[in-house]
Order: C-alpha cells, then sequence, then structure tokens
C-alpha cells in the first residue's frame, strides 16, 4: 500500500480503488472510480451513500469529468511511470480551466523528485511509490525558497508580486 503525505505530514488513506466487483464494495466506503466506471454507471455510483472520487488516467480529458466535479470528493490522477508528464497538465486544466477546490491527488510512480512541482500544479496529496521514504519526501515541499514563475500554489510570477510590494 502507498504511502499518502500532504504538506503536513503522513495522512491515513480512507480511499478504496474500485477493482471492477460492485459487490465487493462496503456501502459507506470512500471509493475511488476509475473513468470508464463513472462514465458507464454514473447513476448508480451516484446514488449510493458513500464519498466518490474519480481516477483519471494520463489520456483522460479532465474535461470529461468538468460537469461532474462538484459530485466528487476527491480526484486522483494515475502516474504510470516518473517519464509521465501528463498528470501535471491534468492537474493545472483542473485547477485552474475546471475550477476543482478539492483535494486533488497524485498516485501512482510518484517520488520525492517530484513533489515541488507536483504541488506547484496543485496536487495537495501524494501516494508515493512504495519505496520512498515518507519523512524525506515532505523535506521536498522546501526544496526551493523562491518561486520565479506562477503556478497553481502562487498565481503571479515573481517580478509581479515584487512589483505589487515595491507599490504597497
Amino acid at each position: 500500500m502507498a504511502t499518502l503525505i500532504d504538506r503536513n505530514g503522513l495522512r491515513p488513506d480512507t480511499w478504496h480503488v474500485f477493482e471492477g466487483d460492485a459487490g465487493a464494495v462496503a456501502p459507506y466506503a470512500d471509493l475511488l472510480l476509475p473513468l470508464d466506471e463513472w462514465r458507464e454507471r454514473a447513476a448508480v455510483w451516484g446514488a449510493r451513500p458513500g464519498r466518490i472520487g474519480i481516477l483519471l488516467s494520463p489520456a483522460d480529458d479532465p474535461a470529461a469529468i468538468a460537469a461532474d466535479l462538484a459530485r466528487f470528493a476527491l480526484v486522483a490522477v494515475r502516474f504510470p511511470s516518473f517519464a509521465d508528464g501528463r498528470g501535471y497538465s491534468t492537474a493545472r486544466l483542473l485547477r485552474e480551466r475546471h475550477g476543482w477546490r478539492g483535494e486533488l491527488r497524485a498516485v501512482g510512480d510518484v517520488l520525492r523528485d517530484q513533489l515541488f512541482l507536483l504541488a506547484r500544479c496543485g496536487f495537495d496529496s501524494f501516494a508515493l511509490r512504495e519505496d520512498q521514504d515518507p519523512q524525506a519526501a515532505l523535506a521536498a515541499f522546501d526544496d526551493f525558497s523562491v518561486r520565479y514563475q506562477s503556478g497553481a500554489d502562487e498565481p503571479l510570477p515573481l517580478f509581479r508580486r515584487r512589483g505589487a510590494a515595491v507599490s504597497a
């Protein structure tokens, strides 16, 4: 099982990834559904009493769930390989274009070296790969003290922030 962290430390993970057997799912369990499963049975899953989250794969278009975002308690984006960067774009689109303000989780091949940039793109929780040290990974959020570019966590680039501070 992957270790779940956020900027505050380790967290318990209450979410269960749907594996294809609806009968094996506890009625009030927090359930993470792949996009295809949600598309096929949204009415059934939407009527269930527990919390629902959506699991996006790299090729999934976040626009496909834009109209349903209010129904989810969590959006998770899978990184099948540390070299596959499509999830970064998915996060930015969800935050900036589609207005997602809920929990956005990176899952899969998530390494300590990626955490700072994942957070800049809008991720706020991270299911680390099994071989990653969670305590060492937490230090990644402080790797850089100054961010020059804008990001999901800082809407203005550094020159605009400095200009605003001087004029104030």
